[in-house]
């Protein structure tokens, strides 16, 4: 069989696919669970300075081609989080803090405050006040809050890239000035869901976030553009529900994939992508790192 271990943002991982953040990171025995199904790395819901009750339901709406979720970064702050984090990794494999703040010195006290293997800063959230993405959309806090976090911690950083932007390149630029291991592309989508009878948005908050299959297209291009212009690596996450989407994302010129919306049909889904991209790739008699990018080579 195609081996698809390998170093991936800083980490050795025993496989590229990793669960996503905000999808079953709340309990660290979900997390578990997720690294005995088979998943290479495992990344927690967003964690903050303080607790956070998030926004009034509903909170997720099932459209066409996905679901649009508002939660609002719901948390219980990183103070009463480390527990979690050390009962994820059980399951054997590297645990990333997926954290959020309001600016450097939020960040900086977030990633200090917890032991994890790596953190993913959410500078991308499209439906938190005064976080996510209404931060992370100017290269210059992307670059400050990423080197901020970068001098806290001893373990690799990735940043977590918003797709709502004219020019989601400057912003990987500026994660990798700062220092970061690895960029992951992209986050939701700015969506809504209005019902017809009521006449009002359906969400609690009115906005969210769009993903699953519908949003893929977009983060293939992410990829696509970032890993060509970047020299650090790109994550790749965003409608990966099969071992086709990896490869495709891969072949765009990912490291690794995040999967998080198709765990709606269980843990299985890991274990299903690692089978088939194993079968890929001998069928293929190509590697992993081959396999990487390959569609920027074809003429």
């Amino acid at each position: 069989m195609a081996t698809l271990s390998g170093a991936v943002g800083g980490l050795v991982l025993r496989n590229p696919v990793m669960l996503a953040a905000g999808i079953l990171g709340t309990t660290g025995s979900s997390l578990r669970r997720a690294a005995r199904a088979g998943a290479g790395c495992v990344v927690t819901k967003s964690v903050g300075a303080s607790p956070r009750e998030g926004h009034p339901g509903p909170v997720v709406v099932q459209v066409e081609g996905g679901l649009i979720n508002a939660m609002g970064l719901p948390n219980p702050s990183y103070k009463n989080f480390q527990e979690e984090i050390d009962l994820a990794r059980q399951g054997g494999v590297p645990v990333v803090a997926s954290i959020f703040g309001d600016g450097p010195e939020e960040f900086a006290e977030v990633a200090s405050g917890l032991d994890a293997d790596c953190f993913e800063l959410n500078l991308s959230c499209p439906h938190a006040e005064r976080y996510g993405s209404e931060i992370g959309c100017e290269p210059s806090n992307v670059e400050d809050i990423t080197r901020a976090v970068k001098k806290s911690v001893d373990v690799p950083v990735w940043v977590k890239l918003t797709p709502n932007v004219a020019d989601i390149v400057s912003l990987g630029k500026a994660a990798q000035r700062g220092g970061a291991n690895a960029v992951v592309a992209i986050n939701t989508l700015k969506a809504m869901a209005i019902d017809v009878e009521t006449g009002r948005p359906i969400l609690g908050n009115r906005f969210g976030g769009l993903s699953g299959p519908a949003i893929k297209p977009v983060a293939i291009r992410c990829v696509f553009d970032l890993s060509a212009a970047l020299e650090v690596p790109v994550i790749g996450v965003g409608g990966i529900s099969s071992w086709e989407d990896a490869a495709e994302m891969i072949l765009a010129g990912a490291q690794g994939v995040q999967v998080g919306t198709a765990l709606a049909g269980g843990y299985g889904i890991f274990g299903e992508i690692t089978a088939g991209l194993e079968r890929y790739l001998v069928r293929k008699g190509l590697t992993l790192m081959e396999l990487r990018g390959a569609a920027r080579k074809t003429p």
